[in-house]
């Protein structure tokens, strides 16, 4: 059985989509489509592109650079955690082996 959907109606610049979403996750298509067209209408009012297709693959891009170093940063900040947990969990281990 397929999970039940809604169709709900966002605007890109200008232009009107029919998008089925599955139940629960309208609020998540909303939000994306807000961020797509805020990126895509920055992108076209920069004058510098021309062309809905290439503001769309410029706005992919830009989007996509940005979750690769959001990405980045979440590594980075998992593995600096990671670390202050085994310096921490030492410095307990230590102190409870002080312990008579």
């Amino acid at each position: 059985m397929s999970e039940p959907t809604s169709n709900i109606s966002v605007q890109i610049l200008d232009k009107e989509y029919q998008i089925a979403c599955p139940e629960g996750e309208e609020q998540s298509l909303l939000e994306s489509a807000r961020l797509l067209n805020s990126k895509m209408t920055e992108i076209r009012q920069s004058g510098k592109i021309i062309g809905i297709e290439r503001i769309a693959v410029m706005t992919a891009l830009n989007l996509s650079n940005e979750l690769i170093s959001a990405n980045k940063e979440i590594k980075k900040s998992t593995e600096q955690t990671k670390k202050r947990l085994q310096t921490l969990t030492e410095k307990v281990e230590q102190a409870l082996a002080l312990q008579p």
